[in-house]
């Protein structure tokens, strides 16, 4: 894939990203916090997406875009070992909001979980323009 389409789809990925936190945002004002926890998932999702963009590296399972985005950015030092512990959070609380027909999510967990996704964004964002920029 040329570069010109990786940091297309690059862009693509982190807009979905700050679309899934603008989601959660609302969601949490409306008080759906098992929503609002899926969409800051969703811009984790959506960060580590974008990033392995760049390596023409996709998987259709969330655990191979997590176990990749871990080997690629995080092992290698690129991007700070704090962020896998968001990762997984992000990803344990949304498994249990979205299957658990019991799991109660607090307003203050939905809101960390919506701040980490934030600083999450943000630092790959600095990642990013480093490489490119402008």
């Amino acid at each position: 894939m040329p570069d010109s389409n990786r940091s297309s789809l690059m862009h693509l990925r982190l807009e979905k990203a700050h679309n899934s936190l603008s989601a959660a945002a609302l969601l949490l004002d409306a008080e759906a916090y098992k929503d609002a926890a899926n969409r800051s998932y969703y811009s984790v999702l959506h960060t580590m997406r974008a990033v392995l963009a760049l390596d023409c590296f996709d998987s259709k399972r969330h655990s191979g875009v997590i176990s990749e985005f871990g080997k690629r950015y995080i092992k290698e030092g690129i991007i700070s070992k704090e962020f896998a512990k968001t990762i997984k959070e992000a990803f344990d609380v949304r498994n249990s909001s979205d299957y658990d027909d019991y799991y109660v999510i607090s307003k203050d967990e939905v809101v960390r979980q919506i701040e980490n996704a934030k600083v999450f964004l943000a630092a790959v964002e600095a990642y990013v323009q480093a490489l490119f920029p402008v």
